[in-house]
């Protein structure tokens, strides 16, 4: 363990040297004995809950971990681009404290994760409107049918699956905090037109355009990881995703408000829903625009002239951020990519594993999720009940999270942590199924509700195994993409001939999600174990003398290296 109790400083302006253009070569300092070897740990919910880890440092101690750029044979083949936002804090002595880490981590989470919870908080609460308004006369009221509303889906994952790669390579090139208010501002326009649909058409119309615009995940994912390590970053994706529980509970309560405003002013109660609940994400879209700061080094703008981080903190962010990720300095947060990069992403096919999983484990409870309203509604409750009766699913959803996020950190196994989806999922589809044709309406709430609490945890898969920032941002997007293609998928198993208890439907949910746990999840786990192996044997049989020169002339990046190996 360290032990030093002081903050060491650089002892040069500049630890790079440019000899004869050929490239950074790192000075090595005597502050170089002070570094944390410890094994790297993730930052989890059992440190926080249990304190596991509580006293286990001296929070004076130097907390600055050793990384490539201690190495000065490694770290000219990790230096980022000259063009990277944040080159000018790069300062490989540089140290710091874990009190200073933990400091700055808590004030990144203040002023960088609450925008982000709340961006994507004004995103679900429209995403789930529809729904909402599904449990009053939506339908009726626009003279539409199930197979109309299904077609409605459809178009709106048609137009994202359209929209998705586009918007990633503009995000990439405007910056994420330019693109990501765009898109908001842009999706609750539109939603709050809803309010002056006349029927088919124009609904069949909005879907589209919310599809085009709807597009903003992944971008807040990367734009977070310009904050965060990825040891710091996967339980904030888990409390991301329980912050949209929240965000749908709370979105429950506000639809059973609004809702009671039927017959005011002879507008039914879910246009003033689509009105309200647009109006409110638009002004969260507005003032995104002045919380979202491109890079941890430029916080400072003309309405905020101080910056939210000193320069301290700012060569701190920098550094702690490249050690543990060297790629990320690749490429600047105004690059776009090149035809080049994007063909080589698409071309991966080592995530084509995942890309199908992505495809068919969100379709056995995507119905269900769809559908819940118009099935309570046929069950028997009323409007306002079906509202209600949607915040149970919600609640435990956030337990469950909770739980395979711990059970995430104990184990370290990304394939039997994500198949527990279609492993909860199973039993009440087969409950739901085996239901008699007039089911007591609270026993059906149940299997459902249960059915819907499914416990998520595959998102940050894709990232881990695309390796750089160039093929993380295609690669994200394409991950995105097939799973919204499993929506279109979903949204035509329950039709309307089979309703209402839709039990052809469900076989079909069942034969699905038996398929994912009995095939295609033990396959993609055989196959990752199967490349590493194949890395493994070349990467041995090397000498250190080849092993430098490889990565002193290699072309790969991301995933194509040699000495990257996939998590399963």
């Amino acid at each position: 363990m360290v032990t030093e109790s002081t903050t060491i400083k650089s002892t040069s302006s500049s630890p790079v040297d440019d000899i004869s253009g050929k490239g950074p070569v790192v000075s090595v300092h005597e502050t170089s004995s002070n570094l944390v070897d410890e094994e790297e740990h993730q930052v989890n919910f059992s440190d926080i809950f249990f304190r596991k880890r509580k006293d286990l440092f001296d929070p004076d101690a130097i907390a600055t971990k050793r990384s490539v750029f201690d190495d000065p044979v490694l770290a000219p083949h990790y230096w980022p681009k000259k063009d990277y936002e944040n080159i000018h804090r790069l300062d490989p002595s540089a140290r710091w404290t874990y009190r200073e880490e933990r400091a700055l981590v808590r004030k990144i989470d203040w002023k960088i994760m609450v925008v982000a919870a709340v961006v994507f908080s004004a995103l679900n609460l429209d995403r789930f409107n529809l729904s909402q308004a599904n449990s009053s006369s939506f339908l009726a009221d626009l003279g539409l049918t199930t197979d109309d509303f299904n077609l409605g889906n459809s178009i709106f994952r048609l137009a994202f699956l359209c929209a998705e790669l586009p918007s990633q390579l503009i995000s990439k090139r405007v910056g994420p905090d330019r693109w990501i208010p765009t898109e908001i501002c842009l999706w609750s326009v539109v939603s709050l037109a809803q309010f002056w649909l006349t029927g088919r058409t124009s609904f069949l119309v909005c879907r589209a355009l919310l599809g085009y615009v709807s597009l903003f995940i992944p971008d807040l994912i990367l734009y977070l990881s310009y904050f965060y390590t990825k040891t710091e970053l996967p339980i904030r994706l888990a409390l991301f995703w329980m912050s949209s529980y929240l965000c749908s509970i709370t979105a429950s309560f506000l639809a059973y408000g609004i809702l009671h405003l039927d017959g005011v002013a002879g507008k039914a109660g879910w246009r003033w829903l689509f009105l309200i609940e647009g109006g409110i994400t638009l002004f969260i879209g507005v003032a995104t625009f002045f919380n979202m700061p491109p890079s941890p080094t430029q916080t400072k703008a003309w309405f905020r002239p101080k910056g939210w981080f000193t320069e301290r903190e700012e060569v701190i962010m920098v550094n702690r951020i490249l050690r543990d990720d060297p790629t990320k300095g690749d490429m600047h947060n105004r690059e776009g990519l090149s035809l080049r990069r994007f063909w080589t992403a698409i071309c991966d096919y080592d995530l084509w594993p995942l890309y199908i999983l992505g495809l068919t484990s969100g379709i056995p409870d995507g119905p269900p999720s769809t559908y819940l309203t118009l099935l309570l509604r046929d069950i028997g409750f009323n409007t306002f009940q079906t509202n209600l009766l949607t915040i149970p699913y919600q609640v435990l959803g956030i337990i469950t999270m909770f739980l395979i996020t711990l059970l995430s950190e104990h184990v370290g196994e990304r394939t039997f942590v994500a198949i527990l989806e279609n492993l909860w999922t199973l039993p009440f589809l087969v409950a739901l199924y085996a239901l008699p044709s007039e089911p007591n309406q609270w026993v059906f709430f149940a299997i459902v509700t249960g059915l819907l609490s499914y416990p998520y945890q595959q998102t940050g898969w894709c990232s881990r195994n695309a390796g750089g920032v160039s093929g993380r941002i295609v690669n994200a997007s394409l991950y995105n993409m097939f799973t919204q293609a499993s929506s279109v998928v979903g949204s035509q198993i329950y039709v309307a001939s089979d309703a209402p208890r839709y039990e052809r439907g469900n076989r079909v949910l069942i034969i699905i999600c038996c398929v994912n746990l009995g095939i295609l999840y033990p396959a993609t786990k055989a196959y990752y174990i199967w490349r590493n192996r194949q890395r493994d044997k070349v990467w041995n049989r090397m000498t250190v003398e080849e092993r430098d020169h490889y990565l002193r002339t290699t072309k790969d990046v991301g995933n194509r290296r040699l000495d990257f190996r996939f998590a399963h």
